[in-house]
């Protein structure tokens, strides 16, 4: 059995000869999908046996298959199934619930991958990567400038420095100027200096956390490619040997982020001492000192956003260049600029008094003006690369039935996805100095509290809930016109059945909510123009007036001023609860399993993609899946000679796609594709059209043994390919029942459930499409499509 298992593994053919005795076995190599599952669930056999991998993910077999290439005549005409389990690789323990801190991170990684489609236009290409680059780059700056706000102003500059709020936050009293037996620690500039370990350290973490899921991610390798492959055949990146291992550009883009949180919390500390420094009654030497600080850190913060600037991503081939000198060093030497800005800030300046707010509305006015002009820049850049993308020469329709765009939001995606992640980002900050600010002023009138700009985008939630239960209202009627289309749509799928209006309501509801899916793309658009056009009034209002917008309003119309005090009220309001909620939910997903595997769904579909934007984001799991599938195949067809079925359920099926596309073109005509609830084109291939587009997946059909795509009307996530031309049928089987009986049946004698989304397998079409693609996998002539099928229902060649 250990000798098998080293064939299997290790893909050593024993011999010549025993290799052409395994060329007729078959091998079925199951991937789960978003969730996760169980090997024992997958194989349906309560004993599996781990045969390769580690406790993060691993290949299983039914325990009586561990010896299957040894007994080759108990497997003629039966696939040897194993299951590829990956569920720890996003939902594994507890401390991953905490990675909710990071979402807007994620969000504006994911706005890097969704470009238009487009040929020939390498720069204007690269210009949309760094754009997005430099947008995460503000968010990490947003971050830490939010920690500084909190820790630094709110906490060591107004109410350490106010005799009421001392009064009622005793912890602060060793802060406090005004007490008779005043310390070492009540100057201001003191008092900053040790705040400011609060964001320093919050900065450490950062890096920590990216450096520990680097180190498990992004320095997995991938499989070495054949000398001589052309890359042009792939039509995707997917396929490019060096897509998966971003091993260089995370580890320069860690440190240059990490530099700009040490920069920000230096600038916050030495600002304010510099400012001082410059009255004239100040000496002249600490303020020279003042001086040459800001010149360094205004030097420092052109080094990282040249770092950021200088590199993009490097995929035509495995780049295992370390930039380590960089990478020590430019985190260092912030690092030491910070420590000299404690210094020169906890210097003795008796007559420095804090009053006031720290210039913090400068701060986050100038992110958030930055922040929107990238984001317009991304609207021009991703519209030049849209107008430029090739055609699919047949629209697809969506569940409805109406025409769409395969490109979401006609290109715009990117740039609205990255518009989100900004809001979001806001929101965070914005919520958490204002929950401080309501905690330490009991009063109301204690502190000055948070950035006038932070009232104002607090109070432009209402009018944006307002239009999101606007959109939500027209969605609801739209789907209820579904339902009615769709109840007369059950009854055509179910001739001869007894009407039962529960049951045909049941089924019609299901298939109108699964294409909800279908509006995703107006919903963001609207929410993201919404999101940008009030960002820009609170701005502008910030900017203009200099107070919060019940004050600015007073004098005005009765109505205009009602208003402006209850947006601002209702919006602290919101902002609070929403940021309590959001820690709640995590603190529940970090005790509670099931909650933790629900957050570990959103980071199946969120976290696909490599960190190409931001490095604090969460890490790409398809960093370590995609090279373990294309290792697992690779050596099995090379052991063996013998055939193959990749069979992927929902976010499991990308992860074959991508594997599949990062085979050798010889391997890969030996694989047969079996996809079923798969996003790959309703999607990705809407929302990534770059990568998973019309052409990307035709070539995919062209290279691959056979591919057959199974899917439901009821199902939410999953879709058909909907390949251009005769390839669409070949691909796509018809839409599968479900349920599989209506009423009572002598095969269903109790009612069949919805399935929706899941349990496939227990279709019996599944199995017959499985025993078709095994058929039409040649074990003779691997690799080569046969130009007609026997069985009539998937006989259309495309090559």
């Amino acid at each position: 059995m250990e000798r098998a298992r080293e064939q299997a593994v290790d893909g050593e053919p024993g011999s010549p000869v025993r290799r052409h005795e395994m060329a007729g076995s078959a091998l079925e190599l199951l991937v789960h999908g978003v969730g996760g599952t169980t090997p024992e669930e997958m194989l349906d056999d309560p004993r599996t046996v781990r045969i390769t991998g580690d406790a993060t993910a691993a290949v299983f077999r039914r325990a009586d298959d561990t010896d299957a290439e040894e007994r080759l005549g108990d497997h003629r005409g039966v696939p040897v199934r194993e299951a590829y389990v990956w569920c720890n690789l996003t939902s594994g323990n507890g401390a991953r619930a905490l990675w909710l801190l990071l979402l807007p991170f994620m969000v504006v990684n994911l706005a890097h991958w969704m470009r238009p489609a487009s040929h020939g236009h390498g720069r204007t290409v690269r210009l949309y990567g760094l754009l997005v680059r430099l947008a995460g780059l503000t968010l990490t700056v947003l971050l830490v400038a939010a920690a500084c706000e909190v820790a630094l102003d709110l906490a060591a500059w107004q109410c350490a420095g106010t005799r009421l709020c001392v009064r009622n936050h005793s912890w602060l009293g060793f802060l406090s100027p005004d007490r008779p037996d005043a310390g070492w620690w009540s100057q201001p500039g003191r008092r900053l200096a040790l705040a400011a370990l609060v964001p320093a350290a919050l900065t450490t973490l950062l890096w920590y956390l990216s450096h520990r899921t680097w180190s498990a991610y992004e320095s997995q390798q991938p499989m070495a490619r054949a000398a001589g492959h052309d890359e042009e055949t792939e039509g995707t990146g997917l396929g490019r040997p060096g897509f998966w291992y971003g091993r260089r550009l995370v580890a320069r883009l860690r440190a240059a982020h990490t530099a700009a949180g040490f920069l920000t919390v230096a600038a916050a500390v030495g600002s304010p001492a510099a400012h001082h420094d410059r009255a004239p009654s100040a000496p002249a030497v600490l303020e020279t000192l003042g001086g040459l600080l800001n010149a360094t850190l205004v030097a420092g913060a052109a080094v990282v956003l040249w770092v950021v600037c200088r590199r993009g991503r490097s995929e035509n081939r495995i780049d295992h260049g370390r930039d380590r000198t960089l990478v020590r060093r430019l985190p260092l030497g912030s690092l030491v600029l910070l420590a000299l800005s404690l210094v020169y800030a906890g210097w003795s300046r008796p007559r420095w008094h804090s009053a006031g707010r720290l210039p913090g509305d400068a701060t986050f006015g100038g992110i958030t003006l930055v922040q929107g002009l990238l984001v317009i820049a991304l609207c021009v850049v991703a519209r030049a690369l849209y107008r430029t993308a090739p055609r699919a020469v047949d629209a697809p329709r969506t569940a409805d039935g109406t025409l769409s765009s395969r490109t979401a939001m006609r290109g715009f995606a990117g740039p609205a996805v990255a518009m989100l992640a900004c809001a979001l980002g806001g929101v965070m900050s914005g919520g958490v100095s204002q929950r401080v600010a309501d905690w330490l002023d009991g009063t109301r009138h204690s502190i000055p509290g948070p950035p006038v700009l932070l009232t104002w985008q607090a109070s432009v939630i209402p009018p944006l809930l307002v239009v999101l239960l606007a959109l939500t209202g027209w969605l609801a009627r739209r789907t209820w016109r579904l339902r009615r289309h769709e109840m007369g749509a059950v009854g055509r799928d179910y001739p001869g059945e007894t009407r039962d209006r529960a049951r045909t309501r049941r089924i019609a509801s299901t298939r109108a909510m699964a294409a909800l899916t279908d509006r995703a793309p107006l919903m963001v658009g609207v929410l993201a123009s919404a999101t940008l056009l009030l960002g820009a009034c609170a701005l502008a209002g910030a900017l203009a007036t200099g107070d919060a917008p019940s004050e600015a309003a007073r004098g005005t119309n009765g109505f205009v001023h009602g208003a402006a005090e209850t947006a601002q009220a209702l919006g602290s309001w919101l902002i609070g609860l929403g940021f309590i909620l959001f820690v709640t939910w995590g603190r529940r997903a970090y005790k509670d399993p099931a909650a933790r595997r629900t957050i570990g769904i959103l980071w199946d579909v969120g976290t696909f993609w490599p960190r190409a934007a931001h490095p604090f984001a969460p890490p790409c799991y398809a960093e370590r899946a995609v090279p373990d599938l294309t290792w697992r195949m690779a050596t099995w067809t090379r052991a063996t000679g013998g055939r193959l079925v990749l069979s992927g359920h929902s976010q499991g099926s990308v992860l074959a796609a991508a594997a599949a596309w990062q085979l050798d073109p010889s391997v890969r005509g030996r694989v047969a594709l079996l996809t079923y609830g798969s996003p790959l084109e309703r999607l990705y291939g809407r929302w990534f059209p770059a990568h998973f587009g019309p052409a990307a997946l035709a070539s995919l059909h062209r290279d691959v043994a056979c591919w057959r795509n199974l899917y439901r009307r009821t199902d939410p996530i999953g879709g058909p390919v909907m390949l251009p031309g005769d390839c669409g049928p070949e691909v796509d089987h018809e839409p599968l029942k479900d349920p599989l009986a209506y009423g009572r049946t002598e095969r269903q004698p109790l009612p069949a459930p919805v399935l929706g989304h899941s349990d496939y397998q227990a279709d019996p079409v599944f199995a017959d499409e499985r025993e078709l693609l095994l058929q039409r996998l040649l074990p003779d002539v691997p690799g080569q499509r046969p130009r007609e099928d026997a069985q009539g229902s998937s006989g259309r060649s495309c090559e």
